[in-house]
């Protein structure tokens, strides 16, 4: 069968228009958006809830191995510290009654809440439904939590991995694109886990960050590097030489390289212009 020279090279062409066209779209669609917060909007701040799920909850919460960080690096500020976490296993957003929970005297903090990180369900960026039940609740909760002189962050969260039925690569560009634009919407601070997740994947790709059982929920390696890219977001501080080693679960060159990661992922997210 013959065929033209001719033919052939317009063949090549097309071929290559459509792989550049499918790279701008895919561009164009998971570019990495810019935080409108660049910093903590509270300075050191004391009184903290976490409002989430399992994410939050598994290896002994994510709250406290924040808040042993920061006692690690401040006594004086950790024992100053009034951390609360209200967490519904599998919940979204609308499945907390925040105006309750953030009512002075209800939990225990008889001040208000200082600042409120939001943790939504796992797959909240990846359905537009899911999306837009997230944006509706967060910006409810955020003016609650905003009449009570509290600041809001948005957790974002880690992607699934393989063999998940829902890990795709893709997952982590939506998941990042959503939050910084529904925390931008909010004129609220972002704290990113997820990216974290991803960088530590990136520079180990042995290291186990996720629950063997699930490949959703974190490990206690994952929690570990969640709670340093927290303390590194809302406190402004470096993780990195963090004494706290989650009681000896966790070697020191381990500890150091989540803590070094934590670093870096905040320092580049809030450098995005």
């Amino acid at each position: 069968m013959f065929v033209s020279m001719n033919y052939l090279r317009r063949m090549v062409q097309m071929s290559a228009f459509v792989l550049v066209l499918a790279l701008a779209v895919t561009g164009a669609t998971f570019a990495a958006s810019a935080p409108a917060v660049k910093g903590p909007q509270t300075e050191n701040p004391k009184r903290v809830l976490l409002v989430g799920n399992s994410y939050l909850y598994y290896n002994d919460s994510l709250h406290n191995h924040l808040r042993r960080m920061v006692a690690a690096a401040d006594a004086g500020l950790g024992k100053a510290l009034q951390y609360k976490s209200a967490t519904i296993g599998g919940a979204t957003l609308a499945h907390h009654n925040v105006d309750w929970l953030t009512g002075p005297g209800q939990i225990g903090v008889k001040e208000p809440f200082e600042l409120v990180i939001l943790q939504g369900h796992s797959a909240a960026a990846l359905s537009d439904k899911r999306q837009a039940s997230f944006r509706e609740s967060a910006a409810a909760h955020a003016k609650i939590i905003a009449a009570r002189g509290g600041k809001v962050a948005l957790y974002m969260t880690h992607a699934y991995v393989a063999p998940h039925k829902l890990a795709k690569p893709e997952n982590i560009g939506q998941i990042d694109d959503f939050y910084v634009k529904t925390g931008n919407e909010l004129g609220a601070l972002v704290i990113p886990v997820g990216l974290a997740f991803e960088e530590a994947y990136k520079r180990d790709p042995e290291i186990k960050l996720h629950n063997a059982q699930d490949h959703s929920h974190p490990s206690l390696l994952g929690s570990y590097l969640a709670a340093a890219t927290v303390y590194a977001t809302i406190y402004g501080k470096s993780p990195v030489g963090n004494a706290y080693d989650a009681y000896g679960q966790i070697d020191a060159k381990t500890a150091g390289f989540l803590q070094q990661v934590a670093e870096d992922t905040v320092r580049g997210f809030f450098a995005r212009k």
